[in-house]
């Protein structure tokens, strides 16, 4: 009973609970199908109520387009407001109808045309709109009665642009402008471009040029690639708006305080950065005014946006480093995009180094007036007694008539280093220099425009000469002991003024740089060389470079490189005196300690300026090298051991084939040791006589004759001197290459054993075989005269022509006659159908004279110097020049010194320093043979016409003179009688009939015993006119 009563209450309140969950649920969803159909009731509302605000915008406009209807501006706000209202992206074109229609009621002018990009028109149509509602001058509104409102409008403007800027106004701006002109060709046409410069330019000028908008405007505007440029040829009124309000004048000053400059750099890229850069030296070639005012703050601004470009600039390619165009290897991110408007770039900072800014920055240093005088009457001599003068006494006279004419031959100093007008040249010669390590792409171009002026150099010469109380020299000497910045100025001053120099002598002629003179008189070069020629020395002896880094081994690189021009171009043709180059405070011997010792500065003096040490030591060096390495290879006699003996046989007849057959194949060492050599005669049978070095000396001299003699066609002879160098018809023989090598052997083992040998070089040749050629220093164009003069001064003349090349008729090919056949070779791929015009005369020249001189003989060239290079170690002959080289290869040039060589005769047959032929020869020598007889006369003995180059001490074997009575044919050597009746002038009889002869291999004199002075003296004179030797008695 209780139970049940239970059950049926639980039941009860369950019953009662889903009544109530059902009641709860069913208000649920009637208040849930309320709010749907609110929501549905609204959405159909405001569908109904777009569509008809839509269709009365579009009525509105129908009715304004068919013209029955005019527009006013009060209806353009009605409708404006109505579309505003509704806009989506699906109202694009009511949106341009409507700006549009703003503009036809503005009675707004100059709307910019569209062009053929697509969406131009849109673009277009929103600049023209932003362009109106930014500034109130246009409004049709405001006039008459409507001024009052002006102020209070503006003020709107201001929040439009305001409110624009906030939203990233600039940064779109940007976008759109580097579309438009980071390309060969812009795509903006004058009026989208005019509209876009005045919109970034307005919000600049309401803010009165705050810190903050000029940023903005740097960052965004003037770092869109060449926009100066595209604004200066498509629309002047911009320049004009921009030269009106003094920008560039408050960009130089923005700029100028150093974290504002940073900050724009930290935040551009590289090459951003370069576009900024551009456009602001654009704008100072434009504004040439406001570039002489602020010239501190201008090159200070450029060098500081040059020098943080330059810490991301790379010497080589790497995983963190990209390529550009201007900077080379770059360790920051490049902009690609803006690659097709570098050229563009470029052409905007060339104007940096161009003349109207060059002639604007470098005021105070062109100012300076070279000081000058009138030659007086008195150093005036006639011309033809200077033709007669010694060539010391002419190189005094050129230093007093220059003296005469420009007057900064010495350092005289006087000038404050603190001085105003110093700084601001050190400055600037900074701000160049960091453009040449920054901009490494185009540093030729920049080299090349700063000394397009004629008068910059000579005059920043006469600058240096006169800084610091004693002169140039001194005060950059002490400049490098110190680390001040002032000292890195002035000596960045020095490196400017060094490279500059250097690449100007590279580019010059000798026509221009000997006759013409351009920008420096040769007595400038004398004084430059000789300053230059001391630094070097002072940084290398001071122990100054060994320790170098960074900015110290920049400037000495530059100095060493300028005075190397120098050198090397007064080695080709002299400009300078006898002994200019020498150094009179340092001593060899000291200098040879140091070597031994194993100094760095001795090593680094030899390797950079060898030619300060006397040619003679330097010879004695060479010998002394080659000493020791034929005693490191046991090629040396000792008490112990001898040397490997290598022997060979000739044939006289085969001279040349079997040299070539035997010793080709033998290795360099073996070579480099002793070799003896069997003739064999004509019929077969060994010639007498033991092989003491004299035999091999003929042997060498022989082959040495024949090889080169140009009827071999394996070398030629240039026109006019009769020099030597390879053929480059050579392949006519089968194994030319083979033999080239062989020669180049051969005259390496005369070089190893120092003996000399007549054979007169080509001097680019002798270049090449040095290395010369692979020097940044070197030119072909300046090597041509020493192998066709004519080709050289008929190429030169191609440079100097003033009309147009192309009349001509030239291609880049050269064309030769080869063996009655016309050959063409071209210069560059399918240069014979590329004319030679204006624009590539300059690179027709180079490339003409380097194929005549290596291309051509390339092959032979490289055969003949691996040949010579296994004998001779090229590290050996680096402290020679050419001419030098071409001394060691064929003795001095100098005047035979005939005391040196009797001094260091030996006799034989019964002759003695006191006998009466001997006193007639030396008589006959000195008194009756004139200086080439003389010459004649050694080469009719020693088989070369110049003497040893340590003199006859080391001519090997010694000179000799000996008597003689009989015929070379019958002469058996000396003999007790022979001896005793030369010694006693006892003849068997008179032999007045024969000649004197010689054996040049043992450099050997046979005399007979003439009875008089006057048959010596005909006898001889005749036997060394005839250059018979031992063929004639």
């Amino acid at each position: 009973m209780f139970s049940a009563t239970q059950s049926s209450k639980s039941e009860f309140l369950d019953r009662a609970r889903q009544a109530r969950e059902e009641r709860q649920g069913s208000r649920e969803k009637e208040r849930c199908a309320t709010q749907i159909q609110a929501l549905v009731r609204r959405f159909l509302c405001r569908c109904r109520l777009q569509k008809q605000l839509r269709k009365e915008v579009d009525d509105y406009f129908q009715t304004s387009e068919s013209g029955t209807t005019k527009r006013n501006a009060l209806s353009i706000f009605k409708i404006a407001r109505k579309l505003l209202f509704v806009y989506t992206p699906e109202d694009k074109l009511r949106f341009e109808k409507l700006c549009r229609a703003i503009l036809t009621s503005m009675d707004v002018e100059n709307e910019p045309k569209p062009d053929i990009l697509q969406d131009n028109k849109l673009v277009t149509l929103y600049l023209s709109m932003l362009v109106s509602f930014t500034d109130t001058c246009t409004w049709r509104l405001l006039r008459g009665k409507g001024e009052a409102l002006k102020p209070a409008l503006t003020r709107i403007c201001e929040n439009i642009m305001g409110h624009l800027n906030q939203k990233g106004f600039y940064s779109t701006l940007q976008i759109l402008l580097t579309c438009g002109l980071a390309r060969s060709r812009p795509s903006l046409s004058k009026g989208t471009l005019t509209a876009i410069f005045t919109l970034s330019l307005r919000p600049v000028i309401a803010a009165h040029f705050s810190d903050n908008l000029l940023r903005s405007f740097l960052l965004h505007i003037m770092s869109v690639p060449a926009i100066v440029s595209h604004l200066n040829t498509l629309t002047p009124e911009c320049m004009a708006s921009l030269q009106t309000h003094d920008m560039l004048r408050k960009f130089i000053l923005f700029l100028s305080r150093e974290e504002q400059c940073v900050d724009i750099c930290v935040c551009l890229e590289g090459s951003h950065t370069l576009c900024l850069l551009g456009n602001l030296i654009h704008l100072g070639f434009l504004d040439e005014k406001v570039l002489e005012e602020e010239a501190n703050h201008f090159v200070k601004d450029l060098t500081d946006m040059l020098s943080y470009c330059q810490r991301y600039v790379s010497q080589k390619k790497s995983n963190l480093t990209h390529w550009h165009a201007v900077l080379g290897w770059f360790s920051q991110t490049v902009d690609y995009g803006l690659n097709e408007s570098m050229p563009l770039v470029t052409k905007q900072l060339q104007y940096l180094w161009g003349t109207a800014v060059i002639r604007t920055l470098f005021s105070d240093v062109l100012s300076k007036k070279l000081e000058s005088q009138e030659p007086s009457p008195s150093a005036q001599q006639p011309s033809t007694s200077q033709n007669n003068l010694p060539v010391k006494s002419l190189f005094k006279r050129a230093f007093q008539k220059s003296a005469s004419v420009r007057n900064i031959l010495k350092p005289v100093g006087g000038r404050r280093v603190d001085s105003a007008e110093v700084q601001k040249v050190c400055s600037i010669c900074v701000l160049y220099q960091t453009a040449l390590s920054t901009l490494t792409q185009i540093r030729l171009q920049i080299l090349t425009g700063l000394t397009h002026l004629d008068e910059l150099l000579p005059k920043l010469w006469a600058f240096i000469c006169e800084l610091g109380p004693q002169g140039g020299l001194k005060l950059f000497t002490e400049c490098l002991n110190n680390d001040t910045e002032e000292s890195k100025r002035l000596l960045a001053m020095l490196v400017l003024f060094c490279d500059c120099s250097r690449h100007l002598i590279t580019i010059l002629d000798d026509i221009e740089v000997y006759e013409e003179q351009t920008s420096f008189k040769i007595e400038e070069l004398l004084t430059i060389s000789s300053f230059l020629n001391t630094f070097v020395y002072k940084m290398i002896w001071d122990g100054i470079l060994e320790n170098a880094k960074g900015e110290k081994l920049e400037l000495f690189h530059s100095v060493h490189g300028w005075l190397m021009v120098l050198y090397e171009r007064d080695c080709r043709r002299k400009f300078t005196p006898e002994e200019h180059w020498l150094r009179r405070d340092l001593k060899p011997s000291l200098l040879f300690q140091e070597l031994e010792k194993g100094k760095r500065r001795a090593q680094l003096l030899l390797q950079y300026i060898p030619h300060v040490i006397p040619h003679k030591n330097r010879v004695l060096l060479f010998r002394n090298i080659v000493t020791k390495e034929k005693e490191s290879l046991g090629l040396v006699e000792t008490s112990s051991a001898s040397p490997h003996v290598t022997h060979i046989t000739i044939r006289r007849s085969r001279m040349l084939e079997d040299g070539y057959d035997q010793l080709r194949r033998l290795p360099s060492n073996s070579i480099k040791g002793v070799i003896r050599v069997k003739f064999v005669n004509d019929l077969g049978v060994d010639e007498a006589g033991i092989d003491q070095d004299g035999v091999f000396k003929e042997f060498l001299e022989e082959i040495i004759k024949k090889v080169f003699n140009p009827a071999l066609n394996l070398f030629k002879t240039t026109s006019g001197n009769e020099r030597l160098y390879p053929s480059p018809t050579s392949y006519i023989h089968e194994n030319h290459l083979q033999l080239f090598e062989f020669v180049g052997k051969m005259l390496g083992k005369a070089m190893y054993e120092g003996i000399v040998v007549d054979v007169p070089f080509a001097s680019f040749f002798l270049s090449q075989v040095l290395g010369h050629h692979h020097s940044s220093f070197y030119s072909s164009i300046d090597e041509l005269p020493s192998l066709d003069s004519e080709f050289y001064k008929n190429l030169t003349s191609i440079k100097r022509y003033d009309g147009d090349v192309g009349d001509l008729g030239l291609t880049l090919s050269y064309d030769e006659d080869v063996m009655g056949q016309l050959v063409c070779h071209e210069l560059i791929p399918g240069g014979k159908t590329m004319a030679v015009i204006n624009e590539n005369k300059i690179s027709y020249i180079h490339l003409m004279a380097h194929f005549r001189m290596h291309t051509q003989i390339k092959e032979q060239t490289g055969a003949f110097i691996r040949g010579f290079r296994s004998i001779i170690n090229p590290e050996w002959l680096h402290v020679f020049s050419t001419p030098e080289v071409q001394r060691l290869v064929s003795g001095d040039n100098a005047e035979i010194d005939l005391d040196d060589l009797k001094k260091h005769t030996v006799y034989y047959g019964g002759f003695h320093s006191s006998h009466r032929v001997v006193i007639w020869l030396w008589d006959i020598l000195s008194s009756d043979f004139t200086s080439e007889e003389r010459a004649m006369f050694l080469k009719f003995v020693t088989s070369c016409s110049r003497p040893p180059l340590l003199g006859f001490a080391y001519l090997k074997p010694p000179f000799s003179i000996r008597c003689v009575e009989v015929s070379d044919d019958q002469d058996t050597g000396d003999t007790l009688g022979s001896v005793l009746r030369g010694f006693f002038t006892i003849r068997k009889k008179e032999p007045g009939g024969r000649l004197p002869t010689s054996s040049t291999c043992f450099n050997l004199l046979k005399l007979p015993n003439y009875s008089k002075k006057s048959i010596l003296r005909d006898k001889l004179r005749y036997a060394i006119s005839m250059n018979t030797g031992f063929e004639l008695s």
